[in-house]
């Protein structure tokens, strides 16, 4: 059975105008995919042709218009936010700003986890994981993100898609941010994972 399985995906953002009637704007037309455990999958395209629509629509973000898609079997649709945190996690594409610049490097990796009510002791040693999987040295976590490197960054990023231990893990771009000294690193890290 496949983890994530989409079927015929569509998803259509209606711009309004002045004075006249909404322009319709297909962002994804007729996807379809399939991921099985152990797997990864790339999809591949030019700018603006929809790939982080793709991601958004994956984590609920965005709404689907029409088409399906299964996490688990189960459609997406009847996933809560708590349960899907579990299932799918994702990376995105800007360090900058996808982290919170009030809270500290520990609260931004443990946000999923109080989502989804996990003890402050669970929190504790899950965070800690973590951020040593990441190669996060353990004084960062006490630090804000203003203090850390765009690489130091993103590696928080993905402590945090990794701290709920999802089955599934969707990057968007998740180097594109960053100086290329820094890329290879990033890269490499998600190879070990």
């Amino acid at each position: 059975m496949a983890l994530l399985e989409v079927i015929d995906l569509e998803k259509t953002y209606l711009i309004s105008r002045a004075f006249r009637s909404p322009l319709e704007v297909k962002a994804l037309r007729g996807v379809s995919l399939e991921l099985k455990a152990g797997e990864t999958l790339a999809v591949v395209g030019e700018s603006g042709c929809g790939k982080s629509t793709l991601a958004k629509v994956l984590m609920k973000i965005e709404t689907v218009t029409s088409g399906k898609v299964e996490v688990d079997g189960q459609l997406l649709n009847q996933i809560s936010p708590q349960e899907l945190s579990h299932r799918v996690q994702m990376i995105f594409q800007d360090p900058y700003s996808s982290i919170n610049p009030r809270k500290k490097i520990f609260d931004i990796v443990a946000e999923p986890l109080r989502i989804g009510g996990e003890s402050s002791a669970e929190i504790q040693k899950r965070v800690q994981e973590a951020a040593q999987v990441v190669g996060l040295r353990p004084e960062i976590l006490q630090r804000y993100p203003h203090m850390l490197s765009g690489g130091q960054r993103q590696r928080v990023g993905i402590a945090r898609a990794l701290v709920t231990q999802p089955k599934v893990l969707i990057c968007d771009e998740p180097v594109s941010a960053l100086d290329v000294s820094v890329q290879a690193q990033v890269l490499n890290l998600l190879l070990d994972l």
